[in-house]
């Protein structure tokens, strides 16, 4: 091990201490994901939130596999040679949000820069299935890149998802460093391409984690750049250091400031913003429920 590795984390302030919730609806939503043979971001990124989620009876489906191609310094998912992909897994997935009763369903996915599509059609498929078992639900997805294919992002969009997320993740100083193979810009090109091919019959969503070093002008900085592409929606949380071998935190980034980001957020135009330490991109997604969603 370096030192760097053997250096003992920084103590979490108060804000960001919590009871484990007590449930029977945790051990139900587990057996359920068990039987289907089922990944979760929740429990495969470390998520901090995964106990109130799966005590309230949700969770973010992660799709085409649980090991992912890119090995960016704050994820926890796995990089490892993926597995290929699961036929049946997009009716597992719809038939998991019919039993978990959804209304408001995310799916998301590993990076696969090993297929030709970059997993694209998946999602398709994932999107068909939830809707064909689960009428009038609504579908956001959380997307890798693709690495800035039009092909991709069209295959993907011609499903009809209500809410398309592809996060930005940090500022552009600090991209290199935190996302592996990833670009600044190029998820910028993402969402603007998205919303020049659908308009306002989508909505796009995007979300940074705060605490890596960046400074406040920087920020403003990429929400500006973040809106200028058209973006909707926007997530702010504080990053949380999955283990030793991931990216330090920097700065523990009080409630207080996060609220007056909130606020700088919403005069930049963003038309939702939740803000907060422990918010995640898929955190409270359903809170997000404008009439205009429900096609």
């Amino acid at each position: 091990m370096t030192t760097t590795e053997l250096k003992p984390r920084p103590r979490l302030p108060e804000w960001l201490r919590f009871n484990l919730p007590q449930s029977d609806s945790f051990a139900r939503t587990r057996s359920l994901l068990d039987e289907l043979k089922l990944h979760t971001v929740c429990e495969s990124a470390k998520c901090p939130n995964h106990w109130e989620c799966w005590s309230k009876g949700t969770a973010t489906f992660m799709i085409a596999g649980d090991r992912c191609t890119r090995a960016c310094g704050f994820c926890a998912v796995s990089t490892a040679k993926p597995l290929a992909l699961e036929a049946d897994e997009p009716l597992r997935v719809a038939e998991a949000t019919r039993r978990m009763r959804l209304r408001h369903i995310v799916i998301t996915a590993v990076a696969r820069d090993d297929l030709a599509d970059g997993g694209a059609n998946h999602f398709r498929q994932a999107i068909e299935k939830v809707r064909e078992l689960n009428p009038g639900i609504v579908i956001e997805v959380l997307v890798p890149d693709f690495n800035d294919r039009d092909e991709a992002i069209e295959v993907v969009l011609a499903a009809n998802p209500h809410i398309f997320n592809h996060n930005l993740e940090t500022v552009r100083r600090l991209t290199p460093d935190v996302r592996h193979r990833a670009t600044y810009d190029r998820s910028l090109s993402v969402l603007r391409k998205v919303k020049a091919r659908r308009g306002n019959t989508i909505y796009t969503k995007s979300g940074l984690m705060l605490g890596l070093g960046e400074t406040e002008e920087e920020l403003l900085v990429a929400l500006r750049d973040l809106r200028a592409a058209g973006c909707d929606i926007l997530t702010l949380g504080q990053y949380l250091q999955p283990t030793l071998k991931h990216l330090p935190v920097i700065e523990y980034v009080t409630p207080g400031k996060f609220a007056q980001y909130k606020i700088r957020a919403e005069e930049l135009g963003f038309i939702h913003v939740a803000s907060g330490p422990m918010v995640r991109s898929s955190y409270h997604a359903d809170e997000f429920t404008l009439p205009s969603l429900s096609r």
